[in-house]
């Protein structure tokens, strides 16, 4: 009797590859949890790019501006009008407000500081304290706010409306350059804006702190010897520091709002692009003073 061929037993492996894997196993149990996070992680990373995009941009752009401003075919005759333009109004538009917030700082901070000191017999600190509290302290901060109400809100909502309008596509496709033409000379007029005015809140606000106390008998010498102090509190680093910190307060605040108005989306209007301009203007105000703080 011959044998006949036996057929092989069923198994598990085929020939083309490993056994597919039943939608109830470990992989289809991991396709499902998955499924359900990836909301909740695209939301985070939407978020997460859309805020670095701004930093980066931010850092790029003040690398652009350093560089292309010290080029002399930079600054043409169009570019140089901006910034004259930009730097009337941030000067002119600031400097009432600038005078009443010194004076009001004055008055709280330079008045309330030398009467308590001399109060607790400590009169010998006052300069060093107004230095380290009113002037490195408080007046970048002010001064800041005060360029971002009164002109970088303005030149957020310039520049916004330029880009929803199509206006600066059309200076792309006749050859112009928006980042030369809008954001170069208003970046620069806001950083000698924010000097200018950063240099006059300081003086005034020593200045009105002096009247008031020596009107009322608290200081005694003159506002040549009350200056004299303060100047004798202040080391080589304040000197460089101080000037420093209005300067690049001015910068940022100057080419963040440039920036967001050009960095507007197709379903922006100014009720969205204010609110955030004017935030983004508030946290470069306070990151400058604070990595400032830390690094002194």
């Amino acid at each position: 009797m011959t044998g006949e061929a036996v057929a092989p037993a069923p198994s598990d492996m085929s020939e083309d590859g490993p056994p597919e894997v039943q939608p109830g196993g470990p992989s289809g149990w991991l396709k499902a949890r998955l499924a359900r996070i990836r909301p909740a992680l695209a939301w985070i990373g939407r978020l997460t790019r859309h805020q670095v995009r701004f930093v980066l941009v931010l850092i790029g752009s003040a690398w652009g501006v350093v560089r292309e401003s010290m080029r002399p075919n930079s600054w043409r005759r169009t570019v140089r009008e901006e910034f004259r333009q930009c730097l009337r109004q941030v000067v002119s538009g600031g400097f009432l407000s600038t005078i009443v917030t010194a004076t009001l700082a004055g008055l709280m901070v330079v008045s309330q500081a030398v009467y308590w000191l001399g109060f607790a017999g400590m009169a010998q600190m006052t300069g060093s304290i107004l230095v380290s509290v009113l002037v490195r302290e408080i007046s970048p901060v002010l001064v800041g706010i005060i360029l971002l109400g009164r002109s970088g809100m303005l030149v957020l909502t310039e520049i916004g409306m330029l880009t929803l309008g199509g206006q600066i596509r059309a200076l792309q496709a006749q050859g112009m350059d928006p980042f030369l033409l809008l954001v170069l000379p208003r970046t620069c007029a806001f950083m000698v804006g924010g000097f200018t005015l950063g240099i006059l809140f300081a003086t005034n606000a020593l200045l009105m702190g002096f009247i008031i106390t020596h009107a009322s008998g608290v200081i005694t010498t003159s506002v040549w010897t009350f200056f004299a102090n303060v100047l004798a509190a202040m080391s080589s680093w304040d000197f460089l520091i101080i000037p420093l910190k209005f300067i690049l307060v001015g910068f940022f605040v100057g080419l963040g709002a440039c920036m967001t108005g050009l960095l507007v989306d197709a379903d922006d209007t100014i009720a969205t692009l204010m609110p955030r301009g004017f935030a983004r203007g508030i946290m470069t105000v306070m990151v400058v003073n604070i990595l400032f703080t830390l690094g002194g």
